[in-house]
């Protein structure tokens, strides 16, 4: 069976460990540097509770390289 990520990008006061996502929609995908390329990850519709909060689920969709 095949590997599922799920990722919850979770805003921190303060916080640098993601940058700042300028995402206008939760439909909008996330694109996250991570070495030589871009991880990206996209919202399918799901929620999970966070903190008494329902906050978008992304799932990692596929990865590109940085063209040189």
């Amino acid at each position: 069976m095949a590997r599922r990520n799920i990722v919850i990008l979770v805003d921190e006061p303060g916080g640098k460990a993601l940058p700042e996502n300028s995402r206008e929609d939760v439909r909008d995908p996330v694109r996250l540097v991570r070495g030589n390329g871009y991880e990206r990850f996209e919202f399918y519709g799901e929620y999970a509770e966070l903190d008494g909060e329902q906050v978008p689920v992304y799932r990692w969709h596929y990865r590109t390289t940085i063209a040189e």
